[in-house]
């Protein structure tokens, strides 16, 4: 996608809900799943979607929960969503609604220094996009997105029986000094 077809699909989803993120299972790419509506009477069915941000070299994912609602949000009771429901008494974050509002959104960085040293270096264009969210705020350097629609039911990632694959060659060394400053620096 262009940057500004990535733009029309952020605003696709705006105020919508994320219901996951995380690195995909190859881990190379970073994906964000989103649970988008309309209002009902458009007849528009919901629908899951991933966006998936591909050959992501950075992300960082933050807080967005202010320290004073952390405070009071410790207690285990608020990450099971029925648990809080039975004790109306406990305040804090509902941890276990197990889906975030992606607002103020998502966007993309005008200018990101990062991002091209990443284009310089690697030969391919790299953006910066920021997701903002009541849970997380997110910052992601990224080469494209690919967006697709993903089915209920649909895992992201499951633990294989045994370990990684004797054929994995995920120990690479870095190669030269500027990859390895980089590395450092993150």
């Amino acid at each position: 996608m262009n940057r500004l077809e990535i733009v029309a699909a952020f605003e696709e989803v705006f105020d919508q809900a994320i219901v996951f993120h995380g690195f995909a299972d190859h881990m190379r790419d970073y994906d964000v799943f989103v649970y988008a509506t309309a209002d009902p009477r458009t007849g528009i069915a919901p629908e899951h979607l991933r966006y998936r941000f591909t050959r992501c070299v950075r992300a960082t994912a933050t807080t967005a929960v202010r320290l004073d609602v952390w405070q009071r949000s410790l207690d285990e009771r608020l990450v099971d969503n029925e648990a809080y429901a039975a004790e109306p008494e406990l305040d804090g974050y509902v941890w276990g609604v197990n889906w975030q509002a992606l607002y103020p959104g998502m966007s993309l960085r005008e200018e990101s220094a990062e991002a091209d040293a990443w284009s310089q270096d690697v030969g391919i264009p790299f953006l910066e996009a920021r997701i903002e969210t009541n849970g997380h705020n997110i910052e992601l350097i990224f080469s494209d997105l690919v967006v697709t629609r993903v089915e209920p039911g649909f895992t992201p990632f499951a633990i294989p029986d045994g370990g990684p694959t004797s054929r994995s060659r995920c120990h690479s060394r870095p190669r030269g000094r500027q990859f390895a400053v980089r590395i450092q620096q993150q």
